[in-house]
């Protein structure tokens, strides 16, 4: 069975990074674009960043821009979000979801984690 898991995330303080992970299940994740949407509380997911399965290029909203960086592990059937200078906007439900594209919308993609919980707070 196809399946998505984030693991990596936790509470951090302003300035601070965190790693978070995307690990594949029952099918090889390097053929699939994956994104990663984040979801705080009382606001709508949104794409912050996907890479795609299309020679690794990748693609951030411009508030994550210059401190999150995208990375595959294909040995490890992962994807990375390295997440430096966090900020308290930052702070958010965290999730990873892969298709044949990348997209801006959750409806585009077929596969997802269960979320990864990011906290920013001094």
């Amino acid at each position: 069975q196809a399946q998505l898991v984030e693991s990596g995330g936790d509470l951090v303080h302003p300035g601070g990074s965190l790693r978070l992970s995307c690990a594949a299940s029952g099918f090889t994740l390097r053929n699939y674009a994956v994104a990663w949407f984040r979801q705080a509380p009382g606001k709508e997911r949104e794409d912050i960043a996907c890479i795609s399965n299309r020679n690794d290029n990748s693609f951030y909203i411009d508030a994550v821009k210059g401190r999150f960086t995208l990375s595959r592990d294909n040995a490890k059937n992962l994807v990375y979000l390295q997440m430096n200078s966090l900020q308290p906007e930052d702070t958010a439900v965290y999730y990873c979801a892969a298709d044949a594209f990348c997209g801006s919308l959750p409806s585009e993609f077929d596969y997802w984690g269960q979320g990864t919980q990011v906290t920013v707070s001094s």
